[in-house]
This record gives structure tokens, C-alpha cells and sequence, in this order.
């Protein structure tokens, strides 16, 4: 089940959201920050200097899709530079080797589209997990597996924040994550709904990942960052 208390809020964080403490450090940053980006790219360079380039801007919390060109190399990568205590993702998890395979290559979070095995696989290692949910009867299920959060995906196609606003009549101390869509617009919607933070991916990235502008994708950066700070 999902711990969602208040004791959480304790756990130790060296004030710009880098350390990772397990689960409750994750929660922790999520609800400060309340932004996660989104990589998924064809240039595994491109890629990586899109990581980079987005904790720079201060997104100290990336997702890095395992559909992306060589996302493990990028992880990799990543990793070795942003050190031990950077929140770095795997997103698109979904079997239990894909969760092994992401946190072989430095991730300390797993994203994953739905309730795959890869959810399990990925609590056993003792790894935050935000997953994907949709429906109430999908919620119930996160929640009693031990989710860390709920990424309720794909938000925009459910019914945008509309639709969060149902699921949270239920449900209305379950930390969730809408993805699928969010422009700075519906971020702000979300969040004033409830919503313990975004997940953002094109509307923030662009094409920066696929060897797009690194400028432009910091000024995104720069207006999400003030949407959700």
C-alpha cells in the first residue's frame, strides 16, 4: 500500500532535490519540485545532453524512456555525470529485465506505462516506482502492489483534468502523477487540483533529444520550472 503520510516529508534532501533516499526522498522531491521531464529521443548524444541540459535548468527529476535510442547507454551516462544522488529515471518499464537492465544502468526510479511485472521487479530492488493507471479498478491495484506514486497516463486522451478531478473523488490522498500531453497550461490544472506533480514530455523536451535547440528547450524549462515551483 501507498505510505503517504506525513512523516515523509522528513526524509533528508540536500535542498535542490539531487539526493536519493528511497522511496520517501522521492515523494519528498516530487512534492517540492512537482515536475518530472520526459526524454525519450533518436540521438542518444542528442539525448543525453538534453539530461543535462534539464537539471541544469533545475529539473532535478528526468525520466529517460527505455523506447529511446540506447536508453541505457544514456542512463549510463547520465549517471556518471550527475553522480550517486541525482534522481535519474527509466521510464517505459515494463518487464521485470527491463527493470533490472535500468537500475543496472544507474537508475534510481522506474516509470512505467502500466501494472507490468516490471513494477514488482522494480519494488523488489527497493527502487521508487511511479506507475502507470488509468482506471479506479488499475488505482487499487498500484496502490496495493507498493507504488510509490500513480501516474495516471494517458491523462489528456482520460479527459485532462477533468478526469483527475473524478478519479480523485475516491482517492483523494493517493499522490498522482498525470502524463500524456501537459502543457504549462494543463500542468497548472492539474497541480491546482491536486496533483502531486506533472510528467512532461514534448511540450517541455520539444525536439532537443533528437539534436534539437538546447536554448529553447531551457526557456521550456524555465516556464515549466515556474509553473510547478
Amino acid at each position: 500500500m501507498i505510505d503517504d503520510t506525513d512523516d515523509i516529508d522528513d526524509a533528508e534532501d540536500n535542498g535542490d532535490g539531487r539526493r536519493a533516499d528511497g522511496t520517501a526522498g522521492f515523494l519528498t522531491v516530487l512534492r517540492a519540485r512537482r515536475l518530472l521531464a520526459i526524454v525519450r529521443g533518436r540521438d542518444p548524444e542528442a539525448s543525453f545532453r538534453t539530461v543535462m541540459a534539464l537539471v541544469e535548468s533545475g529539473v532535478p527529476l528526468v525520466e529517460v524512456s527505455l523506447s529511446g535510442a540506447d536508453a541505457l547507454g544514456v542512463l549510463r551516462r547520465a549517471r556518471g555525470e550527475l553522480g550517486p544522488d541525482a534522481w535519474l529515471g527509466a521510464g517505459t518499464v515494463v518487464t521485470e529485465a527491463d527493470a533490472r537492465r535500468a537500475a543496472d544502468a544507474g537508475a534510481n526510479l522506474i516509470v512505467t506505462p502500466g501494472l507490468g511485472p516490471g513494477v514488482a521487479t522494480a519494488i523488489g530492488l527497493g527502487l521508487p516506482v511511479l506507475a502507470g493507471v488509468l482506471t479506479p479498478t488499475e488505482v487499487i491495484a498500484a496502490a496495493g502492489a507498493g507504488a510509490t506514486a500513480l501516474k495516471v497516463f494517458p491523462a489528456s486522451a482520460a479527459g485532462g483534468p477533468d478526469y483527475l478531478k473524478a478519479l480523485r473523488g475516491p482517492f483523494p490522498d493517493l499522490p498522482f502523477v498525470p502524463v500524456g500531453g501537459v502543457d504549462a497550461d494543463a500542468a497548472q490544472a492539474y497541480l491546482d487540483l491536486g496533483a502531486v506533480a506533472v510528467g512532461v514530455g514534448s511540450p517541455l523536451v520539444g525536439d532537443a533529444a533528437d539534436g534539437g535547440d538546447l536554448d529553447a528547450l531551457r526557456r521550456r524549462a524555465e516556464r515549466f520550472v515556474e509553473v510547478c515551483g
